[in-house]
């Protein structure tokens, strides 16, 4: 997620491309902020099931994790003798699978950033509590106090930290996705996509970098073609019919579809990958809580121990997600910068 403001207009675009970029699947929508539709399976003590009621976009896994009283004692005082932690999720109305969506029993939240919700609230010994809303609401909830922590796909922005404080958690990459059957790749080159067709969802940060990449070909003598669909079969159905040549979105959401595709008479596959912030600095998906809240801290020294202990890489290829793994939660690391629009 690429802006600089929750309510941004490329932030909310990028939103939405995560969600109609799953190309395959019908999401039954929550019924409305709350825990309507948060319900979560109930593990045996110590363990924390990721990937379940996934609909196949991901291989359901068992973890083992336990409190760890260093990391707890540094919790909020008001955290830790309510002994739960309200984790944030801006969901509705239909979900960015493979990051957060309804599940195959169309009423459970399910994805990626619940599941690890539930794995830092495991390692600081409190009980998940997940609060399903809208992406403006999510924000709303943080500021209120309703909300300890998001875990919903947010990146860190130096404009956010006006606000909030951070604990990294995952690169935020964009992807370019092809035909299994295509031997192109992007190669970290943008003169690779010299001669292509590219789709991209409008007023998203994907569609500003192509942009971009498309004037620099221009003024080489060079031609990019740029197309839009406004929805996600057509987007499936350009890229199998060879109208287009890849499609440039978020990473999370090539993953999902490379995988729901699989199995598919027209697979595709990652042909490579870019900074969601651009070239000159890594974009990173964060944890997100009230600036001064004390959280940012427990939180990063909770996912560092699932780092460390191996159940961090598990939740990660569950979800296939690997590539976005980062070697170190970072409290409040370097963000967007204000300047990038």
């Amino acid at each position: 997620m690429r802006a600089i403001s929750p309510n941004s207009r490329v932030l909310r675009g990028v939103t939405a491309t995560a969600a109609v970029a799953s190309l395959a699947v019908s999401l039954a929508a929550c019924g409305g902020d709350g825990d309507a539709a948060t319900r979560t399976r109930t593990d045996a003590a110590g363990t924390v099931t990721v990937g379940a009621l996934s609909n196949g976009a991901a291989k359901e896994t068992a973890l083992k994790v336990s409190e760890v009283k260093s990391i707890s004692a540094e919790l909020p005082e008001s955290v830790a003798e309510r002994g739960t932690l309200v984790v944030g999720i801006g969901a509705l109305p239909a979900g960015s699978p493979p990051l957060n969506f309804v599940g195959e029993d169309q009423k459970t939240l399910t994805g990626s950033e619940p599941d690890l919700g539930k794995l830092v609230a495991a390692v600081l010994g409190l009980k998940p509590v997940v609060k399903n809303s809208t992406w403006e609401n999510l924000f709303v909830g943080i500021d209120s106090g309703k909300v300890d922590v998001a875990f919903s796909n947010v990146t860190d922005t130096e404009e956010r930290k006006r606000k909030y404080e951070f604990a990294s958690y995952r690169k935020d990459n964009l992807a370019f996705e092809v035909p299994k059957t295509s031997t192109w790749n992007f190669d970290g080159d943008y003169r690779n996509l010299a001669g292509k067709t590219v789709a991209v969802g409008a007023g998203t940060n994907q569609e500003k970098i192509l942009l971009e990449w498309k004037e620099k070909l221009a003024k080489a003598g060079k031609k990019l073609t740029v197309k839009y669909y406004q929805d996600n079969n057509a987007v499936a159905l350009a890229l199998t019919s060879g109208r287009i040549d890849t499609y440039f979105g978020p990473n999370p959401a090539v993953a999902y579809h490379v995988t729901q595709t699989a199995e598919s008479p027209h697979p595709t596959r990652d042909a490579g990958q870019f900074s969601g912030a651009g070239a000159t600095i890594q974009g990173l998906i964060a944890a997100t809580a009230k600036k001064d809240s004390g959280l940012a801290k427990p939180v990063a020294d909770a996912i560092d121990h699932l780092i460390e202990n191996g159940q961090y890489a598990k939740w990660l290829a569950a979800w296939n997600l690997s590539s976005e793994a980062v070697k170190t939660s970072e409290v409040n690391p370097p963000g967007l910068p204000l300047d990038n629009s």
